[in-house]
């Protein structure tokens, strides 16, 4: 990002001369490395499935000529990111580490040389073999990642899962958080486009304005409920239309805008009827962790069903049960 008189925005080449100018880039200890710029840079504001995509495709590709990769990408869609990248990068054994700043590098007191330099590292230890996220010194699994402040140099938190490692003076590692070696073989699934919204529950939400939406052609929903998965019941209006979603094949996931608890289908009577209306509950997922989840099984092709299921089951350490 540079200064324009709109504002910051990505400029092609500034980043590779930027990078020229940090000598301990090429210090010892520093793992070797290239630079891959994408054309054309984007305000991550900007980034959907076929970025995604673009991403995966690029480490599919170069999958065999590097120990480790690191993602730059701009914060405020970067745990979308990670959360796709989890999913689509399936039996990865490599680390692959999102990061980026909430200051420009052009700027003076940029956030960005720390968090590049230690991603960097961790990238070219060998320790990690998941999607990962790091910034302000914390590695946060990627499916586990949320951004929780617009101005703070500590951006992004982990809610219902410790942090994968911790940068102080010493890079201190949690092995019992990790995710094990996979013994699979490394490959990529692609995003295809589908039809997935996300309704936020609050006081006074008047349900019927979403029936509009509610047709065949909406392949899922993440329905952000309040508590443990509670809605308000005051219009008789919300469960017609999970029902309607049901028998249309949309797969409505029930998560929580708490950041820290799980969603507890039918511990409250405001939350027992999601289940009996077709809901599955999302538990402790974030919602961008769901919603990526939910690009991944219907790009492979599952039946409505099989999808429910599986958004209950934990694929990529995104979900506590």
């Amino acid at each position: 990002m540079v200064p324009t008189s709109n504002g910051f925005a990505p400029e092609k080449g500034y980043f590779a001369g930027a990078l020229n100018g940090i000598d301990e880039l090429s210090s010892d200890g520093m793992p070797r490395w290239d630079l891959i710029e994408f054309e054309p840079l984007l305000d991550s504001s900007n980034i959907a499935v076929s970025q995604w995509n673009q991403i995966g495709c690029t480490i599919r590709d170069n999958y065999d000529n590097y120990g480790g990769f690191v993602v730059l990408h701009g914060t405020d869609t970067m745990a979308y990111t990670a959360s796709a990248l989890s999913f689509m990068l399936e039996d990865l054994d490599k680390p692959v580490i999102l990061t980026g700043s909430q200051i420009p590098l052009c700027m003076l007191r940029s956030d960005a040389r720390d968090n590049l330099i230690t991603s960097m590292l961790i990238a070219g230890a060998g320790r990690v073999h998941e999607v990962c996220l790091y910034f302000g010194g914390r590695l946060i699994r990627g499916s586990r990642a949320t951004k929780a402040s617009a101005d703070g140099l500590i951006a992004f938190d982990s809610p219902n899962y410790p942090f994968l490692a911790e940068a102080g003076i010493d890079i201190r590692y949690n092995k019992n958080a990790l995710a094990k070696r996979s013994r699979g073989r490394f490959c990529l699934t692609e995003f295809h486009q589908a039809s997935i919204g996300v309704i936020k529950v609050f006081p006074g939400i008047q349900f019927r304005l979403f029936e509009p939406i509610m047709t065949e052609g909406l392949n899922g929903i993440v329905l952000e409920t309040f508590g443990t998965g509670n809605i308000p019941n005051y219009d008789d209006a919300l469960l017609p239309l999970i029902r309607r979603a049901f028998e249309n094949g949309t797969v409505v996931t029930v998560c929580s805008q708490c950041q820290q608890g799980t969603v507890k289908l039918g511990a409250y009577e405001t939350s027992s009827a999601l289940t009996a209306a077709g809901a599955v509950s999302g538990y402790d997922m974030t919602t961008e962790a769901a919603v990526a989840k939910l690009y991944y099984l219907f790009s492979r092709g599952l039946e409505a069903d099989k999808i429910k299921d599986m958004m209950e089951t934990d694929m990529r350490g995104e979900l506590t049960l």
